[in-house]
């Protein structure tokens, strides 16, 4: 609740005064991102948030803050590829025994409705573009068989108890609130946050490495249609969700250095550092999204150039 996409969440479901209960440890999220969206509702909407600081792996604490709620927007876990090749024991525990502990305090509670956050990671290793659905290879790293096992437990859950749920697999969502400090966090906040410090940049292989980049606010409305669709085939589903466009790594650094050399100039012929190649990402990524379209009735309002401006407004104003 308090990381990237929670907390972007949870400004929209609070403007919307809908009352959310939320729960983080603070491994990955902070406080200053709960801070940040008091600052951007109204007293009467903050006032329709209560908190846990508890962790998901305490499977008496999901139960807690489960009791009374209709809809359970599942974000926690433990993000980066490379962190669960570091770490994967502790990549299991949140990604699966933390999911694990969520679904099934949900289902006792009576909740309507659970979306979890699946991710593009699951379609492993093959090589057919643009990503479906129901096409899947091998995972390439302990994150991705984290997320693969979520799915199979939702699917499992409506089997056996009639549980529905719905996943939400995202491709390289970026925004607002996204952290670019520590060692894994994600591309785009770690590039605007060193052009706009001067510092260096970096790029893992030749730079033609290509993904399906996706804004926040495309990410926000596919979880809300997620919770309140009404047609019974959209649910025990998994989605895309994305743009359906495909950028290269070098395409993306050039778009995020000319939006910070609007105000930073001296950044403006800036080149990037190539490293090696990282272990265990994919080459290519790009989603199908007519599943999700067909489905969910999700129309993506940001495209990458649309979701960059937006973006950069943010790290300008907050860096």
């Amino acid at each position: 609740m308090a990381g990237f996409i929670g907390s972007n969440l949870l400004e929209t479901l609070l403007k919307l005064d809908q009352k959310v209960v939320g729960i983080d440890n603070f491994s990955t999220g902070h406080p200053y991102n709960l801070d940040a969206v008091q600052s951007r509702v109204s007293t009467e909407q903050w006032q329709g948030f209560s908190f846990s600081n508890q962790d998901i792996r305490d499977a008496d604490a999901c139960l807690q803050v489960c009791k009374g709620v209709e809809y359970v927007l599942h974000q926690a876990a433990l993000g980066s590829v490379p962190r669960s090749i570091e770490e994967p024991l502790m990549t299991n525990a949140n990604n699966i025994t933390g999911f694990l502990n969520m679904l099934v305090a949900a289902k006792d509670s009576g909740v309507k409705r659970f979306v979890y956050a699946a991710s593009s990671s699951t379609y492993g290793d093959h090589p057919g573009l643009p990503k479906q659905e129901d096409i899947t290879g091998n995972p390439l790293s302990p994150y991705a068989v984290t997320k693969l096992v979520n799915e199979l437990y939702a699917s499992v859950f409506m089997k056996t108890y009639g549980f529905k749920s719905i996943g939400l697999r995202y491709f390289n969502i970026f925004g607002r609130r996204q952290d670019p400090e520590g060692a894994y966090a994600a591309v785009i906040p770690k590039w605007f946050d060193a052009l706009i410090k001067g510092e260096d940049t970096f790029i893992n292989g030749d730079g033609e490495t290509s993904r399906d980049f996706c804004y926040i606010d495309n990410c926000v409305q596919a979880n809300l249609l997620a919770a309140t669709v009404t047609d019974e085939l959209a649910t025990d589903q998994v989605y895309n969700v994305a743009f359906g466009q495909r950028t290269t790594l070098n395409e993306l650094y050039r778009m995020i250095r000319e939006r910070v050399a609007v105000e930073h100039p001296g950044c403006a012929n800036v080149e990037p550092v190539y490293r090696d190649f990282r272990a265990g990402d994919v080459r290519h990524s790009l989603a199908d999204i007519s599943k999700s379209e067909k489905l969910l009735g999700y129309a993506p309002e940001y495209s990458v150039s649309a979701g960059l401006d937006e973006a950069a407004k943010w790290y300008l104003e907050n860096r």
